[in-house]
């Protein structure tokens, strides 16, 4: 088709989809659901903790959208399963999933020579079985049923090692097995774009970097110093990235990671 015969701002609206999104009460998960919802999307909001579900909900439905709210434990099988069967009963469809969830564990910011075996294994099965076995369970659907987006959350960390200075003389940190589990799921992402490329759902990674979350000021300074842009993000720059790998606009993108880190991994 003829691009003078393409109407570009329909290409970004979600109207009538259903998006489910894993993490959505988290700090970036929260703007997902936002956006999506801005652009006339009915919004699945999962996420393990309730605390704040019922806010979140009513803040939505001010978009005249449909959205439900949803707690499970993202590394069970089981749970994935009666969401999805859920999601269908109420909206019929599943159209796009955001694997937006992570955890940080006590004991998370710990050595590597000290690093706890439990807190390794908690991360490893959130962050990284809970993206395979959401992929496995809704993707599959999808992939039965006229496909989708899937959009991932590997990490800056999955592309470039941490600089450490940037964690000297404060209480931040990103440990190894944080590194593992994220470039696992850059793996993971593009296996899935070619085993799935038939069958017209779309998978694809969307990379966010020093969000800012009311950091401690000297961690923001070392950051802003190390930043090519010399600032930390905004959770709602991230949001913008994901309407586009959501919607027809990415209709030719697959596999692709978008890396949102103001420059961060180009030196």
């Amino acid at each position: 088709m003829r691009h003078d015969k393409i109407n570009f701002k329909k290409k970004f609206d979600l109207s009538g989809r259903t998006i489910i999104i894993i993490g959505g009460l988290g700090l970036i998960g929260k703007s997902f659901c936002d956006v999506v919802a801005q652009y006339g999307g009915n919004v699945v909001v999962v996420d393990k903790n309730h605390k704040g579900m019922t806010a979140h909900l009513k803040y939505l439905r001010k978009y005249n959208i449909n959205c439900e709210g949803y707690s499970i434990d993202i590394s069970k099988k089981k749970e994935i399963k009666s969401l999805l069967n859920e999601v269908l009963l109420e909206f019929k469809n599943v159209d796009g999933l955001v694997n937006a969830h992570h955890v940080k564990p006590d004991g998370f910011f710990e050595s590597f020579e000290d690093y706890d075996e439990h807190t390794l294994t908690k991360i490893l099965e959130v962050n990284l079985k809970g993206t395979i076995l959401s992929c496995q369970i809704i993707g599959s659907w999808m992939a039965l049923n006229n496909g989708g987006s899937i959009v991932n959350m590997p990490s800056t960390y999955s592309i470039v090692a941490p600089n450490q200075n940037l964690y000297e003389g404060n209480k931040m940190g990103s440990p190894a097995v944080y590194s593992a589990s994220k470039g696992g799921i850059r793996a993971l992402t593009k296996y899935l774009a070619v085993y799935w490329s038939k069958n017209g759902v779309r998978v694809n990674d969307i990379t966010p970097h020093g969000v800012w979350d009311n950091h401690e000021a000297t961690f923001e300074k070392k950051f802003n110093d190390l930043s090519p842009m010399g600032r930390m993000s905004f959770n709602h720059e991230v949001a913008s990235g994901l309407i586009y790998l959501l919607s027809d606009a990415s209709s030719y993108v697959t596999g692709h990671n978008l890396v949102i880190d103001g420059g961060w991994t180009v030196w």
